[in-house]
Protein backbone atom coordinates (compact mmCIF):
# COMPACT_ATOMS: atom_id res chain seq x y z
CA UNK A 1 0.00 0.00 0.00
CA UNK A 2 1.21 3.51 -0.77
CA UNK A 3 -0.06 6.94 0.42
CA UNK A 4 0.95 9.14 -2.51
CA UNK A 5 -1.96 11.28 -1.94
CA UNK A 6 -1.11 11.83 1.81
CA UNK A 7 0.29 15.36 1.63
CA UNK A 8 -2.26 16.97 -0.92
CA UNK A 9 -5.04 15.66 1.91
CA UNK A 10 -2.81 16.75 4.76
CA UNK A 11 -2.84 20.02 2.95
CA UNK A 12 -6.68 19.72 2.33
CA UNK A 13 -7.94 19.41 5.96
CA UNK A 14 -5.58 22.12 6.98
CA UNK A 15 -6.94 24.75 4.58
CA UNK A 16 -10.65 23.16 5.58
CA UNK A 17 -9.12 23.68 9.27
CA UNK A 18 -8.32 27.46 8.73
CA UNK A 19 -11.38 28.22 6.69
CA UNK A 20 -13.76 27.01 9.60
CA UNK A 21 -11.45 28.83 11.98
CA UNK A 22 -11.61 32.30 10.28
CA UNK A 23 -15.19 32.37 10.03
CA UNK A 24 -15.88 31.39 13.62
CA UNK A 25 -13.43 33.96 14.90
CA UNK A 26 -10.73 30.85 16.41
CA UNK A 27 -7.59 30.94 16.41
CA UNK A 28 -5.96 28.52 18.71
CA UNK A 29 -3.84 25.23 17.60
CA UNK A 30 -5.83 22.31 16.41
CA UNK A 31 -3.59 18.99 16.40
CA UNK A 32 -4.43 16.32 13.45
CA UNK A 33 -4.12 12.75 15.36
CA UNK A 34 -3.95 10.81 12.48
CA UNK A 35 -5.44 7.40 12.39
CA UNK A 36 -3.37 4.62 11.64
CA UNK A 37 -5.98 1.09 12.30
CA UNK A 38 -6.07 -0.95 10.01
CA UNK A 39 -3.17 0.14 7.87
CA UNK A 40 0.29 -0.99 7.79
CA UNK A 41 2.85 0.29 9.73
CA UNK A 42 3.92 2.46 6.61
CA UNK A 43 1.36 4.67 7.68
CA UNK A 44 2.65 5.94 10.69
CA UNK A 45 6.07 6.62 8.87
CA UNK A 46 3.94 8.56 5.72
CA UNK A 47 2.14 10.42 8.00
CA UNK A 48 5.54 11.40 9.35
CA UNK A 49 6.80 12.76 6.07
CA UNK A 50 3.61 14.30 5.77
CA UNK A 51 4.17 16.43 8.91
CA UNK A 52 1.70 14.88 11.05
CA UNK A 53 3.57 14.26 14.24
CA UNK A 54 0.55 12.32 16.38
CA UNK A 55 -0.97 8.92 15.24
CA UNK A 56 -3.86 7.50 16.84
CA UNK A 57 -4.55 3.55 17.05
CA UNK A 58 -7.92 1.99 18.71
CA UNK A 59 -6.60 -1.07 19.39
CA UNK A 60 -3.42 -1.77 22.21
CA UNK A 61 -2.05 -5.01 20.36
CA UNK A 62 -1.99 -3.02 16.97
CA UNK A 63 -0.48 -0.38 18.80
CA UNK A 64 1.73 -1.91 20.15
CA UNK A 65 3.29 -4.19 16.96
CA UNK A 66 3.18 -0.33 15.07
CA UNK A 67 5.19 1.16 17.99
CA UNK A 68 7.74 -1.94 17.74
CA UNK A 69 8.31 -1.64 13.43
CA UNK A 70 8.22 2.19 13.45
CA UNK A 71 11.33 4.12 13.44
CA UNK A 72 9.96 7.66 13.78
CA UNK A 73 9.73 9.38 16.73
CA UNK A 74 5.73 10.26 16.35
CA UNK A 75 3.57 10.55 19.63
CA UNK A 76 1.24 7.57 19.90
CA UNK A 77 -1.86 8.46 20.85
CA UNK A 78 -4.44 5.43 22.31
CA UNK A 79 -7.80 6.78 20.87
CA UNK A 80 -9.73 3.59 21.67
CA UNK A 81 -11.85 1.55 24.00
CA UNK A 82 -9.58 -0.16 26.48
CA UNK A 83 -9.76 -2.66 29.09
CA UNK A 84 -8.50 -2.53 32.33
CA UNK A 85 -6.61 -5.59 32.07
CA UNK A 86 -4.72 -3.70 29.21
CA UNK A 87 -3.67 -0.93 31.00
CA UNK A 88 -0.34 -2.59 31.91
CA UNK A 89 0.60 -1.70 28.12
CA UNK A 90 -0.23 1.96 28.19
CA UNK A 91 2.32 3.76 30.74
CA UNK A 92 5.64 5.43 28.23
CA UNK A 93 4.58 4.14 25.05
CA UNK A 94 1.33 6.61 24.78
CA UNK A 95 1.75 10.14 25.05
CA UNK A 96 -2.32 10.32 25.54
CA UNK A 97 -4.75 8.22 26.26
CA UNK A 98 -8.33 9.41 25.00
CA UNK A 99 -11.21 7.02 26.31
CA UNK A 100 -10.83 7.18 30.50
CA UNK A 101 -14.32 5.90 30.68
CA UNK A 102 -14.34 5.17 34.25
CA UNK A 103 -13.02 5.17 37.77
CA UNK A 104 -12.03 1.63 37.58
CA UNK A 105 -9.94 2.15 34.17
CA UNK A 106 -8.61 5.14 36.23
CA UNK A 107 -7.50 2.96 39.06
CA UNK A 108 -5.82 0.63 36.67
CA UNK A 109 -4.28 3.23 35.10
CA UNK A 110 -3.01 4.99 38.00
CA UNK A 111 -1.39 1.31 39.05
CA UNK A 112 0.28 0.60 35.85
CA UNK A 113 1.91 4.24 35.89
CA UNK A 114 2.85 4.18 39.29
CA UNK A 115 4.76 0.70 38.99
CA UNK A 116 6.22 2.49 35.42
CA UNK A 117 6.52 5.98 37.82
CA UNK A 118 4.97 7.99 35.33
CA UNK A 119 2.60 9.78 34.73
CA UNK A 120 -0.34 9.37 31.90
CA UNK A 121 -1.89 11.92 30.41
CA UNK A 122 -5.67 11.68 29.87
CA UNK A 123 -8.70 12.64 28.24
CA UNK A 124 -12.00 11.77 29.98
CA UNK A 125 -14.62 9.93 27.17
CA UNK A 126 -18.26 11.61 27.17
CA UNK A 127 -20.63 10.19 25.75
CA UNK A 128 -22.36 13.61 25.08
CA UNK A 129 -25.45 12.52 22.68
CA UNK A 130 -26.16 9.34 25.38
CA UNK A 131 -26.10 6.63 22.93
CA UNK A 132 -26.27 3.21 24.75
CA UNK A 133 -23.67 1.54 22.22
CA UNK A 134 -20.73 3.74 22.78
CA UNK A 135 -18.20 4.39 25.67
CA UNK A 136 -17.89 7.18 27.32
CA UNK A 137 -19.46 8.22 30.91
CA UNK A 138 -22.81 10.00 30.64
CA UNK A 139 -22.49 14.11 31.08
CA UNK A 140 -23.55 13.79 34.81
CA UNK A 141 -20.87 11.60 35.79
CA UNK A 142 -17.79 13.46 34.54
CA UNK A 143 -17.24 15.84 37.17
CA UNK A 144 -17.35 13.00 39.64
CA UNK A 145 -14.59 10.90 37.59
CA UNK A 146 -12.37 13.85 36.62
CA UNK A 147 -12.70 14.44 40.64
CA UNK A 148 -11.33 10.86 40.90
CA UNK A 149 -8.75 10.99 38.31
CA UNK A 150 -7.11 13.66 40.15
CA UNK A 151 -6.94 12.07 43.27
CA UNK A 152 -5.15 9.04 41.64
CA UNK A 153 -1.40 8.68 41.36
CA UNK A 154 0.32 8.81 38.23
CA UNK A 155 -2.61 10.18 36.12
CA UNK A 156 -2.75 13.91 33.88
CA UNK A 157 -6.40 15.09 32.93
CA UNK A 158 -5.71 16.93 29.96
CA UNK A 159 -9.28 17.36 28.94
CA UNK A 160 -12.41 15.31 27.15
CA UNK A 161 -13.38 13.57 24.23
CA UNK A 162 -16.32 12.29 22.54
CA UNK A 163 -17.91 10.89 19.44
CA UNK A 164 -20.96 12.36 17.73
CA UNK A 165 -23.41 10.21 16.22
CA UNK A 166 -23.02 8.88 13.13
CA UNK A 167 -25.03 11.56 10.62
CA UNK A 168 -24.88 13.66 7.69
CA UNK A 169 -27.13 15.97 9.84
CA UNK A 170 -24.55 19.13 11.11
CA UNK A 171 -27.10 20.49 13.51
CA UNK A 172 -26.56 17.35 15.54
CA UNK A 173 -23.19 17.01 14.94
CA UNK A 174 -22.45 20.76 16.58
CA UNK A 175 -25.10 20.31 19.28
CA UNK A 176 -22.78 16.85 20.43
CA UNK A 177 -19.46 19.50 20.31
CA UNK A 178 -20.65 22.36 21.69
CA UNK A 179 -21.99 20.14 24.59
CA UNK A 180 -18.53 18.81 25.18
CA UNK A 181 -17.52 22.07 24.96
CA UNK A 182 -20.04 23.74 27.41
CA UNK A 183 -19.31 20.57 29.91
CA UNK A 184 -15.70 21.56 29.52
CA UNK A 185 -16.57 24.87 30.43
CA UNK A 186 -18.30 24.70 33.21
CA UNK A 187 -15.71 21.63 34.77
CA UNK A 188 -12.85 23.38 33.88
CA UNK A 189 -10.49 24.88 36.86
CA UNK A 190 -7.35 26.43 37.67
CA UNK A 191 -5.75 23.68 39.04
CA UNK A 192 -7.46 21.37 35.94
CA UNK A 193 -8.38 23.81 32.55
CA UNK A 194 -8.71 20.68 30.64
CA UNK A 195 -7.35 22.39 27.72
CA UNK A 196 -8.36 19.36 25.18
CA UNK A 197 -10.92 18.97 23.43
CA UNK A 198 -10.32 15.53 21.42
CA UNK A 199 -13.67 15.58 18.64
CA UNK A 200 -14.10 15.55 15.24
CA UNK A 201 -13.23 12.44 12.80
CA UNK A 202 -13.13 12.17 9.18
CA UNK A 203 -16.78 12.61 8.45
CA UNK A 204 -17.96 15.64 10.65
CA UNK A 205 -14.50 17.63 11.87
CA UNK A 206 -15.71 20.73 10.36
CA UNK A 207 -18.17 20.56 12.95
CA UNK A 208 -15.86 19.71 15.42
CA UNK A 209 -13.60 22.52 14.67
CA UNK A 210 -16.75 24.87 14.93
CA UNK A 211 -17.37 24.13 18.16
CA UNK A 212 -13.57 24.36 19.16
CA UNK A 213 -12.18 21.33 18.89
CA UNK A 214 -8.06 21.05 19.87
CA UNK A 215 -7.55 17.63 18.08
CA UNK A 216 -9.01 15.53 15.17
CA UNK A 217 -8.90 11.96 14.92
CA UNK A 218 -8.77 11.11 11.45
CA UNK A 219 -7.93 8.58 9.34
CA UNK A 220 -10.23 8.18 5.80
CA UNK A 221 -10.05 11.69 4.91
CA UNK A 222 -6.09 11.22 4.91
CA UNK A 223 -5.13 7.74 4.07
CA UNK A 224 -8.52 6.50 2.46
CA UNK A 225 -10.44 3.31 2.78
CA UNK A 226 -8.86 0.51 4.60
CA UNK A 227 -8.38 -2.54 3.57
CA UNK A 228 -10.52 -5.25 3.94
Amino acid sequence: MTFEALADNVARVREQVARVQAAEGLRHAVTIVAVTKGHPAAAVGAAWRAGLGDVGENRVQEALAKVEAVAEPVRWHLIGHLQTNKAKFVPARFALVHSLDSPRLAEALSRAAAQAGVVVPVLVQVNVAEEPQKAGCVPSEAGALIERCAALPGLAVRGLMTMAPFTDDVTVQRRTFAGLRTLRDALATAACPLADLSMGMSADYAAAVAEGATMLRLGTVLFGERSA
